[in-house]
């Protein structure tokens, strides 16, 4: 099969690795963000198309396969000891360790590395997708960001877009295969054709034009590249074909800890980009992230944070308690103890779930149209509506299934609905 080059650690891989994992059952864990399991899902149609079964237990397998995250301190060692458990097993690792932290995963393991590039270019021969339910299309790798506290650019490399014939190919074939949501993902949506003369709207045009019934959640985008494009993403985003849900990461409501990071943007820059898509969107769903915890981070910082979100008022808050990661700029000064920063995340959750409370309190006893998009188990499903909130219902109802539900209850990040249609 020969070698290709990893374009992030610039090692040859021996594509003879994957032939290993031929005609062999094999158990898989994923961790992480979306890209990740995108990475697993093209990982399973080549093994699939090589006469490889997947398997739900390493008891039952020939070989392991762990796909790793190393985003924060507490999930690198939960990888390290995933590792050391499977030592013994004929064991491949893929993911963003590899790329930064090789050293690591040979103390503890010596296992076959899989490349991610090596994955999607073997999957470019194959590009059969599974049936149904919600599907992951990656749209590029890398960031062309200079956060000072992200290990995962130097795992995944700088900016390098998906072309967008190969992306709507796949969007294609998902929508073929009756997929009702389509995640597009990337470290950075919103970079999407900064490095060949492209830009998100324009892929999102495109993707509107596509024949089918499917929608898109559009992935993570940094308000950085969303502030250069954003009367035309707003605009981009009106398509039917796209579920009106914004995951903006904002992480500090201070400038002073914005500029710390390295962001790249300010806190009226951020609140300017939801405004612009709330305006046009009123019942749009809005997820965003924090850390607590940073270096420097006063409580000053920290009220400020706390006081952006009682103004954007998201429908999630994902809080990280700040991290130190090996090789980045920030990698060798003082952090602030642990009871710090689990003091500041618990006050954080305690003011975003009363915000929860107060937005979801204007859904209830109201009909919404919804897709079904997963089967949770027997006699229970996942809708979604045109605005991505959650619909637990607790019936029998096919992947795709559309329909009207009234939301009956609260259950903080999505909501128990009653099908009336």
């Amino acid at each position: 099969m020969g070698e290709i080059r990893d374009p992030v650690s610039g090692e040859f891989m021996d594509r003879d690795i994957l032939e290993r994992l031929c005609h062999v059952r094999v158990y898989i864990e994923t961790y992480g963000c979306r890209y990740n399991f995108g990475d697993t899902a093209k990982l399973i149609e080549v093994l699939k198309h090589n006469g490889s079964t997947i398997v739900s237990s390493a008891e039952e397998a020939d070989a392991v396969i762990i796909n790793t995250c190393t985003v924060v301190g507490s999930t690198e060692r939960r990888m390290l000891r995933r590792l050391s458990r499977f030592r013994d097993y004929n064991l491949f690792v893929m993911g963003c360790m590899p790329a930064v932290q090789r050293e690591a995963i040979f103390a503890v393991c010596a296992p076959a590395i899989i490349s991610s590039a090596a994955i999607r270019e073997i999957y470019r021969s194959i590009r059969t997708v599974p049936v149904g339910g919600v599907a992951i299309v990656q749209v590029a790798q890398g960031c062309a960001g200079r956060c000072t506290y992200c290990l995962t650019r130097a795992a995944r490399g700088p900016l390098k877009s998906i072309p967008e014939d190969e992306i709507l190919a796949e969007i294609v074939a998902y929508a073929g295969a009756g997929t009702p949501e389509i995640q597009i993902t990337a470290q950075d949506v919103s970079s999407w054709g900064q490095d060949f003369g492209k830009s998100l709207p324009a892929l999102l045009h495109a993707v509107g034009n596509l024949p089918g019934h499917f929608m898109i959640r559009v992935g993570m985008m940094n308000p950085a590249s969303v502030k250069e494009i954003l009367d035309d993403l707003v605009e981009a985003f009106a398509s039917e074909h796209i579920f009106k849900f914004l995951h903006l990461p904002v992480q500090s409501g201070s400038d002073r800890i914005l500029e710390r990071m390295g962001r790249a943007y300010t806190v009226a820059d951020f609140e300017e980009i939801v405004t612009a898509f709330k305006n046009r969107y009123t019942e749009l769903t809005l997820a965003t992230d924090m850390i607590v915890g940073f270096h420097g981070e006063t409580e000053e910082d920290f009220s400020a944070s706390l006081d952006l979100i009682e103004r954007v008022r998201p429908n999630k808050v994902n809080i990280t308690r700040y991290s130190q990661r090996p090789f980045t700029p920030l990698s060798s000064e003082k952090d602030f103890p642990d009871w710090i920063k689990k003091d500041r995340s618990r006050r954080m959750n305690v003011r975003a779930v009363k915000i929860y409370a107060s937005v979801n309190k204007g859904y209830l006893e109201k009909p919404v149209p919804f897709v079904v998009t997963e089967t949770i188990k027997k006699g229970s499903v996942m809708a979604r509506s045109p605005y991505y909130l959650g619909i637990v219902i607790n019936e029998d109802l096919p992947v795709g299934y559309t329909g009207e539900a009234i939301l009956k209850k609260d259950q903080k990040y999505f909501f128990a609905g009653q099908r009336v249609a």
